[in-house]
């Protein structure tokens, strides 16, 4: 064989190979049609969770959600079920869990289960069912009166990410309204953001109760970026009463705030509505579908 009939089968080789190869690649319109990883918080729900979990996740994964943020775990359940249970469930019905909401247990919910009260056995057991984030939901008033109950929410954030981290978890904190209004002269936010570790205590942005508190969340990703790991989505009714609404039905431009996802950090989201005009599945159904629609 000569230098040229050489290099002429060498090519034909490597050819042959690159072949090969391209044929287990998926096409261009495989990764069209690739499912997007839509969250929902179950909290939309509750009601329906209350009375038939299984039948209703059911019902959540045929609308074409992948992912489930639970709450209301308590003394080692979620929605009733052990984690094995609820954790077999998902699986099932192929939905993940990669976050799950708990309370402070300072006041109103004071079981076991909580960042005061049996936060480790919480945390196992929210490893067991693989979830990778735990977040503070949110913090009652009789429990945020003054700028002092938010420096020590600080440190209880910090203390209970410790205990997330050696599970391999990240810890956040998840926004309503009244963070972002002045109190004693000073925005808590700023208070549980300065206060707070960003390795250990990361935020979950609720895009509805930011901007309803004035805030613009691309600003918040710049000035805290790669800290919004996980956000909240729901859409602010064209209404003078600014109710919640579907998403795409309101007045959020989800397409900015998602075009700035990189800046955020963002690696799960979740559609929530809070309160529903319409009955809750189907407004999810709703909020999925113009999901669907955005470049995510």
């Amino acid at each position: 064989m000569n230098h040229a009939e050489k290099m002429t089968r060498q090519q034909f080789l490597k050819l042959g190979a690159l072949a090969t190869s391209a044929a287990f690649l998926p096409s261009f319109d495989t990764f069209a049609q690739t499912p997007k990883k839509v969250g929902l918080q179950l909290y939309t729900l509750r009601e329906a969770m209350a009375k038939d979990p299984d039948g209703t996740l059911k019902k959540v994964a045929d609308i074409g959600y992948k992912e489930v943020e639970s709450f209301g775990y308590s003394d080692g359940k979620f929605f009733g079920k052990t984690p094995k249970d609820y954790a077999a469930l998902l699986k099932n019905l192929g939905l993940t869990t990669p976050s799950g909401h708990y309370t402070t247990g300072n006041v109103v919910v004071t079981g076991k289960g909580t960042l005061k009260n049996d936060w480790k056995r919480a945390v196992d057991d929210a490893a067991s069912i693989g979830q990778k984030y735990m977040v503070c939901a949110y913090l009652f008033p009789p429990e945020r009166t003054k700028l002092d109950d938010y420096k020590q929410f600080a440190d209880l954030f910090n203390k209970s990410a410790e205990v997330c981290k050696a599970a391999g978890i990240q810890f956040a904190y998840h926004n309503h309204d009244f963070e972002f209004k002045e109190l004693e002269g000073q925005i808590p936010y700023d208070i549980l953001t300065k206060g707070t570790d960003p390795k250990l205590v990361q935020l979950e942005l609720d895009l509805y109760w930011a901007t309803i508190a004035g805030q613009d969340p691309v600003e918040l990703f710049k000035k805290h970026p790669g800290r919004f790991p996980l956000w909240h989505v729901k859409d602010i009714a064209k209404t003078p009463e600014r109710e919640f609404a579907e998403v795409g039905t309101g007045s959020i431009d989800f397409q900015r705030i998602f075009d700035a996802k990189k800046t955020a950090g963002m690696t799960h989201y979740f559609v929530e509505q809070d309160v529903c005009k319409r009955p809750p599945l189907e407004a999810i159904a709703i909020s999925y579908k113009n999901i669907e629609k955005l470049k995510v």
